[in-house]
C-alpha cells in the first residue's frame, strides 16, 4: 500500500485461479456461445490475486471486495486454512483485528451526535473506578485526557499489544482468557506515559480498550451490543458481522479464516479475548466490511454530515500519520482515500472521490510476507475504468 500506519495488517500453486475463486464462474450456456471475460473487471482483478500469491508465497489466500458505480467485484483464491486445504472465498469469515477499530470510533461519534457522550470530556469520570484508579497509579494525567484524543491516538498511552511481554505470553499461552483489566494493567506495567495528552501521535491498542469500556459505560451494554445496536447493522445490511465470543456467528457462513504470522504460528489457536475490547474483536467478511465503509462515507451511519468531518479530521499531532478518529488518511494511485489496517493482513478504504469502497484481507500478519499495493491500485483502476465507461 502507499501508506500503512504502524499496524500490522503458505505455499499455494496458483493453479486452475478462476475455479478456486468462487466469485469469476464461468457464464451460463454453452461454451461456443460463452462471452469473452477477459475485459471482465473480475478477470483483470483475479489475474492481480494470482499474482500475488505467486510474488508471496507465505500468503495464503487473499480475498476483495469492491463497490462504485457501475463496479461491484468480489475475487477470492487460496486457502483459508492451510492445514485441512479449505478454500478461501470472498464469504470466508475473518478476525478483522484493528479495523474493528473504525466501527468503535463510529459508535463513539453517533453516541456523541445523539448527546450520550462528549468527545470533550475527560475520562476520569467516563471510566470505571477501578479502571480509572490503574491507571493514575502509573501517572496518567485522566483528568485532562480526553475521548477525542483516545480516538486520535494523541492521549499519550503506551500500546500494550506492542509490547514484548504481550507477544511472549500470547506465544507462550495462546488459549488464555484475556480481561480487559489484565491488558490495561499490562500497558501500564510495561510502559510510561508517552507525552502529554494532545501532544503525539502514538498508535495504541490501550486507548480503545478504554473507548470500549467508555462505550460500555454510556450504553449500559456489552461492546458487542453496543457497537450493533448504535450503528445499527440490521438496517446497514451487515448480516455477516459479530462480535466474537460475545455474540452468535450468523447462521449458514463458512468456518472462519485461519490467520497467520509467518509460517509458524495460526492465530486460529489464539483464544478471542486477546484482541476482543475495543481495539479489535470484530469478525466479517470482505463484502461486510466494504458495506460499512461505503455507508459510512455515503451518509448512513450519522444523521448529521458534520460528525463524518469530524472523523476524518487529521490531528496536528498525527499530521504525518495521516491519522484521524478511528480513520487514516491515504492516497492511492493517485486517489485520495481513507481507511484502516487490521494485523492480520486486512485493509478497508473508502475513496469518496470515486465513490470508492473496498476490503481486501490476506490472513497473513507477517508485513514481510504481504504486500497489497499492486491489488489496490488494481481496485482503483477499475474504478476509474468504469466511472469512464458510463
Amino acid at each position: 500500500m502507499d501508506l500503512v500506519p504502524g499496524d500490522g495488517g503458505r505455499l499455494l500453486a496458483v493453479v486452475g485461479l478462476l475455479a478456486l475463486t468462487g466469485a469469476v464462474a464461468a457464464p451460463a450456456g454453452a461454451a461456443g456461445d460463452a462471452p469473452d471475460t477477459r475485459d471482465a473487471p473480475d478477470t483483470r482483478v483475479a489475474a492481480v490475486v494470482a499474482r500475488d500469491l505467486r510474488d508471496h508465497p507465505e500468503m495464503p489466500g487473499e480475498a476483495v471486495d469492491a463497490r462504485a458505480p457501475g463496479l461491484a467485484l468480489a475475487v477470492a483464491a487460496g486457502y483459508a486454512d492451510v492445514a485441512t486445504k479449505r478454500p478461501l472465498t470472498v464469504d470466508t469469515p475473518f478476525r478483522i483485528a484493528s479495523v474493528t477499530k473504525t466501527f468503535v470510533a463510529a459508535t463513539a461519534l453517533k453516541l456523541a451526535e445523539q448527546g450520550r457522550l462528549d468527545l470533550d470530556a475527560p475520562i476520569d469520570t467516563l471510566l470505571s473506578p477501578r479502571t480509572a484508579a490503574i491507571l493514575a497509579a502509573d501517572r496518567y494525567p485522566i483528568d485532562r485526557i480526553t475521548v477525542r484524543q483516545l480516538l486520535g491516538h494523541t492521549a499519550g498511552l503506551f500500546d500494550y499489544a506492542s509490547s514484548a511481554a504481550y507477544d511472549a505470553r500470547t506465544a507462550a499461552d495462546p488459549s488464555h482468557l484475556w480481561t480487559r483489566e489484565e491488558q490495561v494493567r499490562l500497558a501500564v506495567d510495561h510502559g510510561e506515559p508517552l507525552a502529554p495528552p494532545g501532544a503525539k501521535f502514538h498508535y495504541s491498542d490501550t486507548g480503545y480498550v478504554l473507548l470500549g469500556e467508555i462505550i460500555e459505560r454510556s450504553t449500559s451494554v456489552d461492546i458487542g451490543t453496543a457497537v450493533r445496536t448504535v450503528l445499527d447493522f440490521d438496517t446497514l445490511g451487515l448480516a455477516d458481522t459479530w462480535w466474537e465470543a460475545l455474540e452468535a456467528a450468523p447462521p449458514g457462513l463458512p468456518p472462519l479464516a485461519h490467520q497467520y504470522d509467518g509460517r509458524e504460528f495460526d492465530g486460529a489457536t489464539l483464544h478471542p479475548s486477546y484482541d476482543l475490547y475495543g481495539g479489535g474483536g470484530l469478525v466479517s467478511t470482505v463484502g461486510d466490511v466494504t458495506t460499512f465503509f461505503r455507508a459510512l462515507f455515503d451518509g448512513d451511519v450519522f444523521a448529521d454530515p458534520a460528525t463524518l468531518e469530524t472523523m476524518r479530521t487529521v490531528s496536528r499531532p498525527g499530521r504525518a500519520e495521516g491519522g484521524a478518529l478511528g480513520l487514516f488518511r491515504y492516497r492511492i494511485a493517485g486517489v485520495p482515500c481513507w481507511g484502516h489496517p487490521g494485523f492480520w493482513g486486512t485493509v478497508a478504504y473508502a475513496c469518496p472521490d470515486r465513490d470508492l469502497a473496498f476490503t481486501i484481507a490476506t490472513n497473513q500478519a507477517d508485513e514481510s510476507s504481504i504486500d497489497t499495493t499492486r491489488l489496490e491500485r488494481a481496485v482503483v483502476r477499475e474504478a476509474r475504468r468504469a466511472a469512464g465507461s458510463r
